[in-house]
């Protein structure tokens, strides 16, 4: 069973950068796809960026294009997500998915999930 733990949230200032981990295990293939997503309070869930570990693809939605980089350590099988330039709407709590391949944007592609990381932007 595949189980995903996110860390490196936090409260930050807009401008400022925070770097986010999803340490993953029990994975019994080498193609998975890791994103992030994002929910904030009455918002429904949005992806943000993913990557496919096999191909070392990276996807990003447009808001954190140029901002964001996802990056993954296959070895340990963690994903990282480098976040620069932050903005107060950025605020969220973060989630790591993982799914067998990439799925695109929507989250109930996915099969596993994180239990999130909050990440606050003060403005």
């Amino acid at each position: 069973e595949v189980h995903l733990v996110e860390s490196g949230g936090g409260l930050v200032q807009a401008g400022g950068s925070l770097r986010l981990s999803c340490a993953a295990s029990g994975f019994t293939r080498d193609d998975y796809a890791m994103c992030w997503f994002r929910q904030a309070p009455g918002k429904e869930r949005k992806g943000v960026s993913c990557i496919s570990m096999y191909e070392t693809k990276t996807y990003y939605v447009g808001s954190v294009k140029g901002r964001f980089t996802i990056s993954s350590d296959n070895a340990n099988n963690t994903v990282y997500l480098q976040m620069n330039s932050l903005k107060p709407e950025d605020t969220a709590l973060y989630y790591c998915a993982a799914a067998t391949a990439w799925r695109g944007w929507n989250q109930y592609e996915y099969d596993y999930w994180g239990q999130g990381t909050q990440v606050t932007v003060s403005s």
